[in-house]
């Protein structure tokens, strides 16, 4: 029978003490906040970082190829990929698609508004499982009927709202050039994508217009747009997409397109580990407090078991028993409490952020078994071996001192 263990449970569970349960709750306590907050700390973030790339990326891509010049502009010099470069891209396992398109910068005048704005031609080959995701009203463009689709055009909410267009509504589109030139267009499709730098700044319509516009040939284009299979590994596939590009041709990933949000997500990660380490310290501390009070309380026990021939190693035993005892039970209720509240969160999105700020109309949780346990067994690890510590105070105390105690 392990005597150390019966003892510590006898501790644990027929307690009488008040001050020591008072103690006792708090560190259970401090444990249960602590896992919950950082397991919910990891879900937001990687919840946070999974949305807005996911925003960012379905609409321009994940890495660009676009004539290698200097050209800075919004409206791209055209080019007409080779059969090298296209096949290459067919044939990389770590791209799910890519496609065709051209800006030119235009201004929308209607309703006594005038807005600029980035005229984005797309081609039959466009993917529109993200634009779909984040239609608001209407459909997409239809590309079955060629002459239609020269006419059909989609616009944001954000433009929408700004200029009083809903669907089904024409206009006038001024592009810059010289001399300028207008087309009319029908708003067949308003989407929200939820990132100010694109609602902002970007319609869709037919690459034929642009086409048209720039005395472009058939086939020229101003760039492709690769969507990746595995967002990751965007810096090495980035690398060697362009390494197998035309000399006259160059790549940019949506970091570099992006330079901004990216920084601001990367930044988050330091967010994370700062909260991480400030909650272990927390939950730490309070189970250290609680097992040098439960000692300091048993002081007259430890004498009597001592005085039995008990070792020191045994004692030890004992308390880190209880400790551990008490860990498990604040991980348990940490686990139901923020496993409970991200769930909660994931399927009904009752806590809502400011869109116009974050990007997101509510908080993002993306919860991982991976990351469950490594934070649970984190904390049972950096919990024993920290209560190693106090838990050695048993070793300086008197068995003739201790029964004296009182």
């Amino acid at each position: 029978m392990n005597i150390e263990y019966f003892i510590a449970r006898r501790i644990a569970i027929k307690s009488e003490r008040t001050f020591s349960k008072l103690i006792v709750r708090i560190a259970i306590a401090g444990v249960m906040l602590s896992l919950a907050v950082m397991m919910l700390s990891v879900a937001i973030i990687k919840g946070f970082k999974t949305e807005i790339q996911e925003k960012v990326r379905g609409y321009i891509g994940d890495v660009r190829i676009f004539k290698f010049d200097l050209n800075n502009s919004f409206e791209q010099t055209p080019f007409v990929p080779g059969a090298e470069t296209l096949e290459h891209l067919k044939a990389n396992p770590n791209v799910a698609f890519f496609q065709s398109y051209a800006t030119k910068p235009a201004i929308i005048s209607v309703n006594d508004e005038v807005e600029g704005i980035n005229f984005k031609g797309i081609d039959k080959s466009f993917n529109w499982d993200y634009i779909r995701k984040h239609l608001v009203s209407g459909n997409v463009i239809n590309f079955a009927d060629s002459a239609q689709a020269m006419k059909e055009i989609m616009i944001s909410q954000f433009t929408a709202n700004r200029l009083k267009l809903k669907t089904g509504d024409d206009f006038i589109m001024y592009f810059v050039q010289d001399p300028p030139r207008n087309r009319k267009f029908k708003i067949v499709g308003i989407y929200a994508v939820g990132v100010e730098e694109i609602d902002k700044g970007f319609v869709l319509g037919d690459l034929n217009v642009i086409r048209r516009l720039n005395n472009w040939g058939p086939n020229e284009i101003g760039g492709l747009e690769i969507r990746i299979k595995d967002f990751s590994k965007l810096k090495e596939v980035s690398t060697g997409i362009y390494e197998n590009l035309e000399v006259n041709l160059r790549s940019e990933s949506v970091s570099e397109f992006f330079p901004a949000i990216f920084t601001w997500l990367s930044l988050l990660d330091v967010n994370t580990r700062v909260l991480l380490i400030l909650m272990m310290i927390v939950g730490v501390i309070n189970m250290i407090t609680a097992l040098l009070i439960m000692i300091l309380e048993r002081t007259n026990m430890i004498g009597m078991l001592k005085a039995f021939g008990m070792t020191d190693y045994s004692v030890i035993k004992i308390f880190l028993y209880n400790a551990v005892y008490l860990v498990g039970i604040g991980l348990l209720l940490g686990n139901i409490l923020g496993l409970g509240l991200g769930f909660i969160q994931k399927y009904t999105h009752v806590f809502k952020l400011d869109q116009g700020s974050y990007y997101l109309s509510y908080v993002p949780v993306e919860l991982h078994f991976v990351d469950v346990l490594v934070l649970n067994i984190g904390i049972v690890v950096i919990c024993f071996v920290v209560l190693i510590l106090p838990s050695l105070l048993v070793s300086k105390i008197s068995p003739l001192k201790a029964i004296r105690f009182k």
